[in-house]
């Protein structure tokens, strides 16, 4: 026992599936404080570790009303808990250790490459304050524009703080909200200020850092790496169709956008295709929308945004890996060809073996819910696993039911989600070598 125990490493995706866990854990234990409580209650201690992970996993969903139950404090811990999940924990670590004058150490800067995902170990300090910096100025620019209608509607201190408190949640793709009543942005489903500057704050934090910094740094997309390039095109892709969709899919809905007149119905359909995606924010009812909007939202939330970025899924360059190695198959190539560039096969095997894990965990996790939320329809339980996965934090109301069992399911789904599929798997792996023996090829009949 000793001699296993001494041979586990401590790799950087395991300092990162540990870090992101005590973080969860210290957030839960300020959550049960009576003081982090609105009537100053002791908060049942399950219902707190879900509202910390959900919180660090940059989720959004939530067992209470986070506007009505959490007090200022308790709702200042969740904030910081999502910024500090937003950004992870090595961006924070990284400042703090630079502002002491604290060498980093080559392990701590293979954590933070895995953090950042980043593709070498040159730069890495200056891209963490690229993102301190740059996280700052955008939350700022954005609590200033949604100050200007909160103050008049809640006056000065509370305006402002739900100013900041929104800003930072939308620019972390976490759909936490403060309006009370699980009514996310429905009121101000026709507030161009407030929708627009949302949607803005997270496209931007749904990206990903090392986008915005190509963006920064090259100013012109043929400068650009084919990262970003795939990240930029794919998520203007998505953002399109997923308006269109939606606009054509809710149009005469009245329980979503059916009374709405033509401008109202074009801002929430894009809001929709923006937030629904990877952050959770609504201005429609999500409850409310047709089997095929319902549908399209499931597919969005398990695609999220890009790797790097604030969001969860299964990353929009995956998407893209896959499609592409499909359309180059089709045309008899033997690599997987985009924008005239070939991608990497190493890069290829991970976009399907990311897809296939997530599936099978939204899989799982659904049916593990239908044996513990009885007489939920699957429709419900489906919604809420993808939601948890991609750290979507959308819900068809199925949350604030759930068990003590599915609470516990959906919070672990939270966790491995914000992880990601890869991570996860490398996390709990054993270190091996590469096998120098190859056996004989073979063929299996496919398809």
């Amino acid at each position: 026992m000793k001699n296993n125990l001494v041979k586990i490493k401590f790799t950087p995706v395991r300092i990162l599936a540990i870090g992101f866990g005590l973080i969860i854990l210290s957030g839960a234990m300020l959550l049960t404080l009576p003081i982090a409580s609105a009537l100053g209650e002791k908060t049942p201690f399950i219902d707190a570790l879900f509202m910390s992970a959900s919180a660090v996993c940059v989720t959004g969903l939530t067992t209470l009303d986070t506007g009505v139950y959490w007090s200022y404090f308790g709702k200042t811990v969740i904030i910081v808990l999502i910024q500090i999940g937003g950004l992870g924990f090595m961006s924070f670590a990284t400042l703090i250790a630079v502002m002491l004058g604290k060498k980093i150490t080559l392990r701590e800067r293979l954590v933070m490459q895995e953090a950042m995902s980043s593709f070498g170990l040159q730069g890495l300090i200056k891209l963490a304050r690229y993102i301190i910096i740059f996280t700052f100025v955008i939350e700022g620019i954005g609590a200033t524009l949604l100050a200007t209608r909160f103050i008049p509607e809640f006056g000065f201190k509370k305006g402002v703080y739900y100013s900041i408190f929104h800003a930072i949640a939308a620019f972390c793709n976490s759909g936490v909200d403060l309006l009370g009543d699980f009514k996310s942005l429905m009121p101000y489903y026709d507030d161009i200020t407030i929708i627009l500057t949302i949607s803005a704050l997270i496209i931007v934090g749904g990206l990903g850092f090392p986008v915005w910094h190509e963006i920064y740094v090259n100013k012109r997309l043929k400068r650009m790496s084919l990262h970003s390039k795939v990240a930029l095109l794919t998520t203007v892709t998505i953002i399109v169709l997923g308006t269109i969709l939606i606009f054509l899919f809710e149009y005469n809905n009245l329980g979503t956008m059916g009374s709405m007149n033509i401008k109202d119905k074009l801002l929430s359909s894009f809001f929709s295709s923006v937030s629904l995606r990877t952050a959770g924010y609504s201005s429609i009812s999500v409850r409310d929308m047709t089997m095929a909007g319902i549908f399209l939202t499931t597919i969005l939330m398990f695609i999220g945004g890009s790797p790097g970025s604030t969001a969860g899924g299964i990353k929009t360059t995956t998407l893209a890996t896959i499609l592409f190695t499909i359309v180059s198959f089709i045309k008899g190539k033997d690599d997987t060809e985009i924008l005239k560039k070939r991608v990497a096969k190493d890069s290829v095997h991970k976009a399907f073996i990311v897809s296939i894990l997530g599936f099978i965990l939204v899989t799982v996790v659904t049916m593990i819910l239908s044996l513990t939320e009885k007489g939920v329809s699957f429709q419900y339980l489906l919604y809420e696993a993808t939601s948890a996965f991609g750290t979507t934090g959308l819900t068809l109301g199925l949350t604030t039911e759930l068990s003590f069992i599915g609470k516990c399911i959906i919070l672990i789904t939270m966790y491995l989600g914000r992880l990601g599929p890869i991570m996860v798997v490398l996390s709990v792996a054993r270190n091996t070598k590469a096998n120098p023996i190859k056996y004989p090829e073979d063929k299996i009949l496919i398809g």
